[in-house]
Order: C-alpha cells, then sequence, then structure tokens
C-alpha cells in the first residue's frame, strides 16, 4: 500500500461557498474544458445522447430540497433562523449518489421534523423550506484513504503542497481507491482502464504563462457567483482561512478522520418568509475577472 508524506507545510485547496453558488453548474463544464485537454486529459464521454450518458467529471453539482423543520414548542422563536452547518451538509451528503449522477433529493436535516403544532395551532416553522446546491469534488484530504489503500503507488499526496494526484502509468484501474473514498470524488474511465480524480488544475496555478491572476483552477475561475475560492488553508492569513475563520467554515463529514484540506461555508441564517439573509457584498475586483465577465461588467455598468 502507499504511504503519506510527511504533513505538508502548504495546504492547497478550495472553500466553496453553499450560500452564494447557484448551481449553474459552470464551475463543472469549465473543469471538464480544461481537464479534457490538459494535464489529466482525456476526459471521454459514453453515449452523451443517448438515453444513460455517462463520462468522466472531476466537478459535479447536486442540488437538493431541505424539507422545513416543525415544532411544537411554544417558546420557539419562528423569525430568527439559523439552520445548523452540520445539518445541512450531513443532509446533502447522505444524500450524495455513489454514481455521481447530480439529483434533486428531498434531504431532511440532522433532526426530525415532528409537524407538530405551537400554542395557536398553527405549526411553527424553525427552518424554512430551503434550495442547496452541493458542489463536489475532490478535498485534497490530509489523511487520504484513497492513497493508503493504493497497491500500486498510483495514488499519491505531493508533499510540496499536499494535492492528491494520480500517476495513470501506475494505475491497473482496481478500483480500491474509489471504494475506499467516502467522497465519490474518484471516476474511472472505462476507455482508458484507469482512475481520474481533481488535479485542482495543477497545469494552470503552477503555470507561468497565465497572468497570476489566472492562475487558479478553471472551476473558481468561471464560476458567476464568487462561491469558489482558491488558496493556502495551511497560512493563517491566506484570504481563505480568514474567510473560512470568519464564515465558520467546516469540514464534510469531519467524523471520518480523513481532514478534508477543503472546506465548505454553510449557508447564511435566513429568517422566516425572507427570500435571503441580509449580508455586506465584496467589492467586485473587475481586473480579476475572465474577460467575458469583464465585458459584461463594462456593459451593464454603462
Amino acid at each position: 500500500m502507499t504511504a503519506l508524506p510527511p504533513p505538508t507545510p502548504k495546504k492547497l485547496g478550495l472553500v466553496i461557498d453553499l450560500d452564494t453558488c447557484v448551481g449553474c453548474h459552470a464551475c463543472a463544464v469549465a473543469c471538464k474544458e480544461w481537464n479534457a485537454g490538459g494535464f489529466a486529459a482525456p476526459l471521454p464521454d459514453e453515449q452523451p445522447y443517448g438515453k444513460a450518458p455517462t463520462g468522466v467529471w472531476f466537478n459535479r453539482v447536486h442540488s437538493y430540497e431541505i424539507a422545513a423543520v416543525l415544532v411544537d414548542d411554544a417558546g420557539a422563536d419562528a423569525n430568527a433562523v439559523a439552520m445548523s452547518s452540520a445539518d445541512v451538509l450531513r443532509a446533502s451528503a447522505a444524500t450524495t449518489p455513489p454514481g455521481g449522477e447530480a439529483g434533486n433529493e428531498v434531504a431532511q436535516p440532522g433532526r426530525p421534523a415532528p409537524g407538530g403544532c405551537g400554542t395557536s395551532g398553527e405549526a411553527v416553522v424553525t427552518h424554512p423550506a430551503m434550495t442547496l446546491h452541493f458542489p463536489r469534488s475532490c478535498l485534497h484530504c490530509e489523511q487520504p484513504a484513497c492513497v493508503t489503500v493504493c497497491p500500486t503507488g498510483a495514488s499519491y499526496k505531493r508533499a510540496e503542497d499536499g494535492i492528491v494526484l494520480v500517476d495513470e502509468s501506475k494505475c491497473i484501474g482496481c478500483k480500491l481507491c474509489s471504494w475506499a473514498c467516502p467522497y465519490g470524488a474518484r471516476e474511472y474511465s472505462p476507455v482508458e482502464g484507469v482512475m481520474k480524480k481533481c488535479t485542482l488544475c495543477i497545469d494552470r496555478i503552477y503555470n507561468e504563462n497565465l497572468a497570476e491572476a489566472e492562475r487558479q483552477p478553471a472551476c473558481v475561475q468561471a464560476c458567476p457567483t464568487r462561491a469558489r475560492h482558491f488558496g493556502d488553508l495551511a497560512d493563517p492569513g491566506s484570504k481563505v482561512s480568514q474567510l473560512v475563520a470568519a464564515r465558520g467554515g467546516v469540514d464534510l463529514m469531519p467524523e471520518l478522520g480523513y481532514r478534508p484540506t477543503n472546506k465548505y461555508l454553510p449557508p447564511r441564517p435566513r429568517r422566516a418568509g425572507d427570500a435571503s439573509a441580509a449580508s455586506v457584498e465584496e467589492p467586485l475586483d473587475a481586473q480579476a475577472l475572465p474577460p467575458v465577465l469583464r465585458w459584461l461588467d463594462r456593459v451593464l455598468g454603462r
């Protein structure tokens, strides 16, 4: 089996904001487009226009309808709503299909919904129904089971930045890594007979031929709502680390002990009847946007 390197001083990863993700799939499409011709190429599709299309996707977005929670506690506060991040992430993770196909499941939060009534005889809503868009890809764990289970050393974790990769020349397609990964991040290519996965666009982030603003994963570059952030999560002074600290970023299924590098920012508190919570918008740095979005910003700003 494959050994892990010592703890890496640098931990490159993603921070994904579930509050601002709108489920547009721009990240998935940009990932597919870049990696179909980059370091991890090819990313083949099988019968894309058939009745049962399949393909290799490093990034998938699942959409869930989170059912409202009702209580019969007469003292319940039906206005202030703060959905537990553990509830949201457990609900979405528990209903993530192992095959990786996006769905529209109705996920129940971690606590039951008794459906009772208050003293007035009407149901008290403490957690209103909501739609959650949940992007899923490799989390580049600090203790990745997909690496230690690999019998050939094809799966490995880089000592210099903590990125988990697959050496396809050593992969025998046994799928042990896929079974060991609880997050469904591994993709098997039947065309090549090897496993594939998110590389954090390693051929972009270190490419000195690109402008510095473009040296980030394709999914981050393409996100129109800035729901995805990239950086060094081992550096407490980095933008991503500060964002995690400010918003209470969490690990996905921390009880498993794999210590994911990627973090999720839970949805902000909602008030019953309000479409969204009040929030302070970040100033827009137009120069950091992709060319198409810079053009669109100029057109709409006239």
